[in-house]
């Protein structure tokens, strides 16, 4: 083992079931947290319907190979159609690619304009939905202005190290911080873009539907508010948020998102638009009306949640100063069974998980990010087998 085993760790694993919260790394400078936040009421979208059959109530995680060794500061993932990965660096502002059999390294390019510091910097990553055409990986990062979102043309062609065209910045302003940055962005079923953003330490920008800190935004290719956002002519899709991790999608298009709570509850949330995640109203699970209770609640000493991945039938949900793998199995729009922890301390802080398809997950540490406790080989991208 890397530290030393959490003894209470099965313990949690149970009590823990349905709970969620945390900052990056513990408690925020801002003091006390408020109280928990309040029960989901709408159905399910018209259309969806359920699936067949549920995942076992326990799961097993194996590691099947170390792929890459030696990436300082990754964050953000994203897989090329042929395997390869992409992965960029917080604090070094690159994008550097992976070969998914040799784990070769190979860096693509920098972003202009990154200015790392703090919890900010080259952030989430992804490939645009027309990538077999138009060749695009966006990304959200920090400035010294603000946070932004711009995508850049991929080349092969061109030599190393210039592969990655000019920045097409196409959403600016998002609100920065030294903490709170979100920065995970997806792109959903629907083709629109999904980004996850932080409320900077200002508490109250969570529900100020005017601010696009502390939301989950939706926007079409272009950065433009996508049709059926459920405030006329905003990018909001949902307030009320901390600091947003973890984007993904199940197998019937619900969206679910890991968020960091303050001193008490780390949350994974079902996501719906116009729904009011809480904060900083509410944190946790607080049965309180107008604010939608997480599906599944943590202490933030057991997660700290990263980035999440959906793959046989449950949530995958990384974990930073709690150093362990979470996996939420689901029945529907609910926790099928108790969150069950997996790979306790053994590679330190866990930043970032991707589904490579059946039962095939890529999951990124994150020791070299200034909170963790870098050892040899540090960090790395992992390739595991789940059920």
């Amino acid at each position: 083992m890397r530290r030393s085993a959490v003894t209470a760790g099965l313990a949690a694993a149970a009590l823990l079931v349905v709970t969620g919260c945390s900052s990056d790394d513990g408690p925020g400078p801002l003091g006390g947290r408020s109280a928990p936040s309040g029960p989901a009421t709408s159905s399910a979208p018209a259309g969806v319907t359920p699936s067949a059959s549920l995942p076992p109530a326990k799961g097993t995680v194996r590691v099947v190979s170390t792929l890459a060794e030696g990436l300082k500061s990754p964050w953000g993932l994203a897989e090329l159609p042929e395997g390869d990965l992409l992965v960029s660096s917080r604090d070094e502002g690159t994008i550097t690619r992976v070969d998914a059999e040799s784990g070769k390294k190979t860096v693509i390019g920098s972003v202009p304009g990154v200015a790392p510091a703090g919890e900010g910097g080259l952030l989430g990553i992804a490939l645009s939905p027309a990538y077999a055409s138009d060749h695009m990986v966006y990304a959200f990062f920090t400035t010294e202005s603000d946070n932004r979102i711009a995508r850049m043309l991929y080349d092969e062609k061109k030599p190393a190290d210039e592969q990655l065209g000019s920045p097409d910045t196409i959403l600016r302003g998002i609100p920065k911080g030294n903490i709170h940055n979100g920065g995970r962005i997806a792109f959903g079923p629907d083709k629109m873009l999904y980004a996850g953003t932080g409320e900077t330490g200002d508490r109250g920008l969570g529900q100020d539907l005017k601010s696009l800190a502390g939301k989950i935004l939706r926007m079409t290719p272009d950065g433009q508010p996508a049709p059926g956002n459920p405030y006329p002519n905003s990018l909001v899709y949902s307030p009320g948020h901390r600091n947003v991790q973890g984007l993904a999608w199940d197998a019937d298009n619900r969206l679910w998102a890991s968020e960091f709570g303050q001193d008490t509850w780390d949350e994974l949330n079902l996501i719906e638009p116009g729904k009011n995640y809480g904060w900083p109203v509410v944190e946790g699970k607080a049965h309180k009306a107008g604010y939608v209770d997480p599906v599944v609640q943590w202490r933030t000493s057991e997660a700290s949640p990263s980035g999440i991945a959906y793959a046989e039938g449950s949530i995958w949900m990384a974990g930073l100063r709690g150093e362990r793998l979470w996996r939420v199995p689901l029945d529907g729009r609910e926790s099928e069974a108790p969150a069950q922890a997996f790979l306790e301390g053994k590679y330190g802080r866990l930043r970032t998980v991707l589904s490579a398809g059946g039962d095939k997950v890529w999951l990124v540490t994150s020791e070299t990010d200034t909170r963790g406790t870098p050892q040899p080989g540090d960090d790395k991208i992992l390739q595991l087998k789940v059920s």
